[in-house]
């Protein structure tokens, strides 16, 4: 067993379109940070940064420190296990649509478990971060969870239990996301989309859902593009971003294969054939993202499907 050790857990897109709550993918960057210090007993948090003090500092309602709790009492049954101290760095804006309770959560578990031994299977550790961003964003989403614990572009086929499969994804595809100054409660997002969904609007989704998938099987961007359309979460949700199809529109021009929200938003990713696609992609919807909404924006180029949680030097080591 170590003394310390630290995880990172990238951000991540969800939902990509047409796969409401079932799809989603790594970024390269940027992400949470969770140093996991041994201790005599318990779990508490000892530093956050980069929440500008707005998150909790007790670990049983802080999202790192419930999937630490989850995970030690998954691998410790009888409770002999090592107490953890946390310390967490959020390199993810609050209420941004990139997964950022997910991220917190996977690196804590990533962190905890390489602590005492790396002894968890996968399955476990995102259980367990589940847990914690259950509480962070009012509701578990594997599609979030998922690809920052595994990496990769990843379909959840059902939550209870876990089922998933990681997709292939074309040589080239390369995500744009752009992070305007708002900030969208997930929990308030989902109460917009009701409980019921027109059987046209479900007949669509499916078909594009299926369509995508084969589209990544196939490296088939002509596919890709006509299926990332999102015919339920996404209109419902619209008015929470100003400007939201014309800094759609302004990426297609740029030559994206399609654009849309980021997990519940206001956060928008692109989807482009190649890097130098997705680099004026970027500068497109930068200038609509002013136009549209003003202030600063957060603009980030990656690969598709990056690497998901790990172990790493502090930062600043």
């Amino acid at each position: 067993m170590k003394d310390i050790a630290t995880a990172f857990a990238p951000a991540t897109v969800s939902n990509v379109g047409c796969g409401f709550d079932v799809l989603g993918f790594a970024l390269e960057g940027p992400g949470d940070e969770v140093t996991a210090r041994r201790i005599a007993g318990g779990v508490r948090i000892d530093d956050i940064q980069g929440d500008g003090g707005r998150l909790p500092r007790e670990a049983e309602r802080n999202t790192a420190g419930i999937a630490a709790r989850a995970l030690l009492a998954r691998l410790f049954p009888s409770g002999d296990g090592p107490g953890v101290a946390l310390s967490i760095r959020k390199g993810l804006p609050l209420a941004s649509g990139l997964g950022g309770s997910a991220a917190s959560a996977a690196a804590a578990v990533v962190a905890v478990d390489a602590l005492v031994g790396g002894r968890a299977p996968v399955d476990v550790l995102i259980a367990c971060a589940l847990e914690g961003e259950r509480d962070g964003a009012g509701s578990a989403h594997p599609d979030n969870v998922t690809p920052a614990v595994c990496g990769g572009f990843v379909l959840v086929r059902q939550m209870t239990p876990l089922e998933f499969v990681e997709l292939p994804v074309p040589p080239g595809l390369t995500a744009v996301v752009v992070h305007p100054a708002l900030e969208i409660e997930t929990a308030k997002a989902r109460e917009l989309l009701g409980t019921s969904v027109p059987i046209a609007d479900a007949v669509r989704q499916a078909a594009n859902l299926g369509a995508l998938v084969h589209a990544l099987h196939r490296s088939d961007f002509d596919w890709l593009s006509r299926s990332l359309v999102d015919a339920i979460a996404e209109p419902r949700r619209a008015g929470l971003v100003p400007g939201l199809d014309e800094i759609k529109a302004a990426a297609r021009r740029a030559g994206a294969l399609g654009a849309g929200l980021s997990g519940s938003g206001p956060s928008l990713f692109a989807l482009c054939r190649d890097r130098a696609a997705a680099d004026a992609v970027a500068a497109a919807m930068r200038d609509e993202v002013a136009v549209r909404i003003g202030g600063a924006c957060d603009v980030y180029v990656s690969p598709v499907a990056a690497p998901g949680a790990r172990v790493v030097l502090p930062c600043g080591s």
